[in-house]
């Protein structure tokens, strides 16, 4: 999420988790359920299903009552972009690494996004912008396909994922402050349960915070990307599976 150095907004306080998130103890979290099929996966499925109302339940972000000290309050709106890129090997989703000094979600995997600035006619604009800005993704590579409930973290975000199909033959220009490197994960591993973790790490005050956990190679993708995910997951599982 971008990390406006310029925003007229006050800065609130440094929030960090405390502890090393890949290390944690952690559960599969397939929960006995399926995997997406493939056949669902493709970009044709894909637009019907996301381009559709829907009235899927929300898995609620496990952070809402964990807030970081100085994040109590009403929410930021923001809004991210998942972009789910055509390849001829399938579909991936891009994901960026965040530069290791960004004020928030420093050094952890994203999506691309930020703050819903006033000049933001709509969530789904803010996405776009976001996106173009901290990887230079063209906005005329992207189709909206839809938006998911908003998604609350611990950090005092209130996050509006904006789902799109992305094709490809675009050029990229990460923003080197804010981006540390943009990488892919074939969309058949996320939406994969049998490659969700659920992790648990004690805090110091004695509380016990839970969070999903994905590693892809040397990546770990975890907290509000994770939770994301999952609800993607869910939402597609729909597409095929009877409630």
């Amino acid at each position: 999420m971008s990390d406006s150095s310029s925003s007229p907004r006050p800065r609130r306080p440094l929030a960090r988790p405390g502890f090393d998130p890949a290390t944690q103890p952690w559960v599969l979290a397939n929960d006995s359920l399926p995997a997406v099929p493939t056949r669902l996966l493709t970009p044709e499925s894909l637009r019907g299903t996301l381009s559709q109302p829907s009235t899927w339940t929300l898995e609620l972000s496990r952070d809402t009552d964990l807030r970081y000290p100085g994040r109590e309050g009403a929410p930021v709106p923001a809004a991210v972009l998942i972009p789910l890129v055509t390849r001829d090997n399938g579909v991936s989703i891009m994901l960026t690494q965040r530069a290791a000094h960004l004020h928030d979600h420093a050094g952890q995997i994203s999506f691309p996004g930020g703050r819903i600035e006033l000049s933001d006619s709509t969530p789904e604009a803010a996405a776009l912008r976001e996106a173009q800005e901290e990887t230079g993704l063209p906005s005329s590579y992207v189709e909206v396909l839809g938006s998911m409930p908003p998604y609350l973290t611990a950090t005092g975000f209130s996050i509006i994922p904006v789902v799109s199909l992305v094709r490809p033959g675009f050029d990229l220009a990460p923003d080197a402050f804010e981006v540390a490197e943009v990488f892919e994960v074939p969309l058949s591993f996320l939406m994969d349960p049998a490659n969700h973790r659920l992790y648990e790490a004690r805090l110091e005050d004695g509380r016990v915070r839970q969070y999903y956990g994905m590693p892809y190679g040397k990546h770990f993708i975890w907290g509000a990307t994770a939770g994301m995910l999952r609800n993607l997951y869910h939402l597609l599982r729909h597409g095929f599976e009877p409630r």
